[in-house]
């Protein structure tokens, strides 16, 4: 195909679930949005306490807000850990699927349509399409 690599631009509400491992991510196949975002915090050291409060929001948003409220430090972690969890999930998935090896990055905004993490092979693969 030619193809080498795959930037991932989407809302964090719905990439997070490429997290988790899951890849059909219309909400009536199945969900898992708040565990797996309590499960990045829980990767990187978050409180118990902020980690429930996580779990309870109501949507990945609001866990979000929680988060900025606790420090915006830790929030970066969180999401770094989870953009960094999609590139490796999603390039197996590809790799599972074709038995090519693709590079996959990825770039998470919020509802503002502000970018809240992106991984370095994003940042790699945005500054090639920047030059090409």
């Amino acid at each position: 195909l030619g193809v080498a690599g795959v930037l991932l631009l989407g809302y964090h509400g719905k990439l997070v679930k490429l997290a988790g491992g899951i890849f059909h991510t219309h909400h009536h196949v199945a969900d898992g949005r708040q565990e797996i975002l309590a499960a990045c915090c829980a990767a990187v050291g978050v409180a118990l306490p902020v980690i429930q409060n996580v779990l309870a929001a109501k949507t990945v948003e609001a866990g979000l807000a929680i988060l900025r409220q606790q420090d915006a430090g830790l929030t970066q972690q969180v999401y770094q850990h989870m953009v960094d969890r999609i590139d490796e999930r999603a390039a197996a998935y590809v790799y599972a699927h074709t038995a090519r090896p693709l590079t996959v990055g990825t770039m998470v905004f919020d509802r503002q349509r502000q970018i809240v993490a992106q991984s370095h092979l994003a940042k790699d693969l945005f500054n090639q399409v920047l030059v090409d």
